[in-house]
C-alpha cells in the first residue's frame, strides 16, 4: 500500500483560555446569561476545543453551514462533511455583538460563546442533506426535533473541558496521542473505529492491518453519543482494556478513548471519523461495511447500501491524508484455531461464523455462554455480566393512540398478567402522569412533547435498572415518540391501539369529542390536532371486534416467545 502523508503533520486548533487567563475569563462568564446545553453540543464542544475537529474554530457560521450541507465542504473549500452546529431557541438577548455562557446539564460553566451570526435552519432539509432523506426513524433526525430552531456561531473561549470521572488515564487530546503514537517508532498508525465490544474476529482483523502497513494500532473507541441500543461504553471499555493488556503487543498497540457524539450519517460520517482520526496521527482507517449507518428506515430498508461509506471514503482518501481499510469478511478455520479472511479459505476448510444478531439473541439474552472461538472468555464474562438473559432485562411496553382507543384497559390487563408471571412492574398512564409528574402543563406541540418525554425519561431509569414499565399515552407526533425510542434504547416495543376515529367517537363515554367536534375543547387529537400513526410498531391491536383481555393475552404470549417472560 502506498504510504500517505505524514500522520503527525496538520495544524491542531487549541481554544482553551490560557491559564493565566482563567480567572478573570471565568469571572466575566459568569456575569453572562447563559445556556445548558445538551450532551451532543457538550461532546462538540470538548473535540473542537482539542483540535479534534480541525480546521474548524468553533461552531459553524451560516456560511460554512450552507456550504457543508451542499458540497460537504467549508466555505473556504476545505473538506469537511458534518455540520457542527450550536442550536438555540430564538431569543431576544442572542444578538450579534453579545456573549453568552455555556452550561452543561449540572451547570458546570464550560465555555463562553461570542455572538456574532445567529441564524435560522429548516429541520427536514438539512436532515434530508446530512442523511439522504428526511425519516424520523433515524435516531438524530428524531433528536433534532428537540434542537432550537436558530445557530449561533462565533468567537468561542473554552474554560474548562467537560468533567470526566471515568477511565482518566485513556481520554487523551489529539496532540497527546500523536506524542504517544510517535514514540512507538513505526512509520503508520491504523485506526479503529468501534462503538461495539471486540470479538476475535475484531482481534485478528486489526493485528492483521497494522501488520500489513507495518504500523502501529490505534484503538479509539468512541465513548460520546453512539446508536441507541448499543452497549454502554463502560462494559465496552472494560472489553478493550482487557483485550490490549492480553492479547496485543504492547509495542504495537494504543487504547484511547474518543468523545465524539455520532451522527449515525453513514457515508458522510465515514469521512467525517477519518479527517477526526486524521487529527489524531492515523494515516489508515479500518471501515467496516455499513459505516454509522442507523439501521432500517421507516419502510424496513437500510438507510445506506454496504459499501456506500468505503465507497466515498476511497474518493476522499488522498486529500484527507487518510487510506481506507476495508474491513474484510473473515471467518474462523476450525482445524486451524485461527480467523482468515474468505476470500483466502484453503479448499474444503472447516469454518464457523456467528451473527451480531446470534450473538445478541441467541446467546446473550438466551443466557448462554459465547463460545470460545469467537469470544475471548475474559469478554465473555464482562458481557455476561452486563448483559443477563432477557427474562432478567428491563423493557418498556409504550401504548399509543386516540383517546379512547383501548389503551389504559389493555395496559391494566397486560399489568396483572406480568405480576402473575413474576415480573415487577411499574404502568405510567398518561392522565396519571399529569397530575404528578406533569402538573401544569397544557396541550400545546410543545407541552405535549414535553410531558411524553418526561413520561420516556422515567422509563428509561426503570429499564437501565432491569424493570418492566408499561406507558400508555397518546403520545400523538412520531418523531416525538422516535426521540423516546432511542433514550429508552434495545427494550422499547411501540404497541399501537389502531382502534379507528368513528368507533372511539361512538363509544366516548366522557363526551370528549362531541366537545371537541363542538370547539369547547381546542386541539384535540383527531380532531383538530393530528395523530401521526406508528409506521412499524411492534404491535398493532384494535378495541375493534375483541376485548382487552385478548389483545392483552396476544402481548404476553409475545413476551413469552421472546423470552421477557419465562414460560410457567
Amino acid at each position: 500500500m502506498p504510504k500517505l502523508i505524514s500522520p503527525y503533520g496538520g495544524e491542531l486548533v487549541d481554544l482553551l483560555v490560557p491559564r493565566e487567563q482563567l480567572l478573570q475569563k471565568t469571572a466575566y462568564a459568569n456575569t453572562l446569561p447563559s445556556i445548558q446545553v445538551s450532551p451532543r453540543v457538550v461532546c462538540d464542544l470538548e473535540l473542537l476545543a482539542v483540535g479534534a475537529f480541525s480546521p474548524l474554530r468553533g461552531f459553524m457560521n451560516e456560511a460554512d453551514f450552507r456550504s457543508v450541507l451542499e458540497t460537504m465542504r467549508l466555505a473556504d473549500g476545505r473538506l469537511f462533511p458534518m455540520p457542527i452546529t450550536l442550536p438555540v431557541e430564538p431569543n431576544p438577548e442572542w444578538q450579534p455583538g453579545k456573549a453568552i455562557a455555556l452550561r452543561d446539564s449540572r451547570n458546570n460553566l464550560l465555555a463562553i460563546q461570542h455572538i456574532e451570526e445567529v441564524y435560522a435552519w429548516d429541520l427536514e432539509a438539512t436532515a434530508a442533506k446530512i442523511f439522504g432523506k428526511y425519516d424520523t426513524r433515524h435516531p438524530i433526525i428524531a433528536e433534532m426535533h428537540r434542537w432550537g430552531s436558530c445557530n449561533i456561531s462565533g468567537c468561542l473561549e473554552v474554560l474548562q473541558m467537560p468533567p470526566h470521572l471515568d477511565f482518566a488515564e485513556l481520554r487523551r487530546s489529539p496532540a497527546q496521542t500523536r506524542a504517544e503514537l510517535e514514540s512507538y517508532g513505526y512509520p503508520n498508525v491504523v485506526a479503529f473505529q468501534t462503538r461495539n465490544p471486540l470479538h476475535r474476529v475484531h482481534e485478528a482483523l486489526t493485528k492483521r492491518a497494522a501488520a500489513t502497513v507495518d504500523g502501529v494500532l490505534l484503538l479509539h473507541p468512541v465513548v460520546g453519543m453512539t446508536q441507541p441500543g448499543d452497549v454502554d461504553h463502560y462494559t465496552r471499555v472494560r472489553v478493550y482494556k482487557t483485550l490490549i493488556d492480553t492479547y496485543y503487543q504492547a509495542d504495537r498497540s494504543l487504547l484511547s478513548l474518543l468523545p465524539l457524539a455520532m451522527r449515525m450519517g453513514g457515508p458522510r460520517e465515514a469521512v467525517w471519523h477519518a479527517i477526526i482520526r486524521r487529527n489524531y496521527g492515523a494515516n489508515y482507517f479500518i471501515v467496516g461495511r455499513d459505516h454509522a449507518g442507523p439501521g432500517k428506515d421507516s419502510s424496513g430498508k437500510p438507510f445506506y447500501g454496504p459499501y456506500d461509506a468505503q465507497d466515498l471514503l476511497a474518493r476522499h482518501s488522498q486529500e484527507i491524508g487518510v487510506e481506507a481499510l476495508p474491513f474484510a469478511e473473515m471467518v474462523y478455520l476450525e482445524d486451524e484455531d485461527r480467523y482468515e479472511e474468505r476470500a483466502k479459505l484453503p479448499e474444503g476448510a472447516r469454518t464457523r461464523i456467528i451473527s451480531g444478531t446470534q450473538v445478541r439473541e441467541e446467546y446473550l439474552e438466551a443466557g448462554i455462554p459465547l463460545p470460545a472461538w469467537f469470544s475471548r472468555p475474559e469478554v465473555a464474562d464482562i458481557l455476561a455480566q452486563s448483559y443477563p438473559p432477557r427474562h432478567r432485562r428491563g423493557l418498556c411496553l409504550w401504548f399509543t393512540g386516540l383517546s379512547g382507543s383501548g389503551k389504559s384497559t389493555t395496559a391494566e390487563r397486560i399489568l396483572n398478567l406480568l405480576l402473575e408471571a413474576g415480573r415487577n412492574v411499574t404502568l405510567l398512564d398518561g392522565d396519571v402522569v399529569r397530575t404528578h409528574l406533569s402538573k401544569g402543563l397544557g396541550f400545546s406541540k410543545a407541552d405535549r412533547d414535553t410531558n411524553i418525554r418526561r413520561i420516556g425519561y422515567v422509563a428509561s431509569e426503570i429499564v437501565r435498572h432491569g424493570g418492566l414499565v408499561i406507558c400508555a399515552a397518546i403520545s400523538p407526533y412520531r418523531a416525538t415518540r422516535q426521540d423516546v425510542r432511542n433514550l429508552v434504547g434495545a427494550g422499547f416495543m411501540e404497541i399501537h391501539m389502531a382502534t379507528p376515529l368513528e368507533f372511539v367517537e361512538a363509544h366516548d363515554i366522557k363526551g370528549l369529542y362531541a366537545k371537541a367536534r363542538r370547539g369547547e375543547i381546542k386541539g384535540f387529537t383527531g380532531i383538530d390536532d393530528p395523530y401521526e400513526p406508528p409506521l412499524n410498531p411492534e404491535f398493532t391491536l384494535t378495541a375493534v371486534g375483541t376485548t382487552a383481555a385478548d389483545n392483552a393475552r396476544l402481548v404476553i404470549d409475545r413476551l413469552i416467545e421472546l423470552g421477557y417472560i419465562l414460560p410457567r
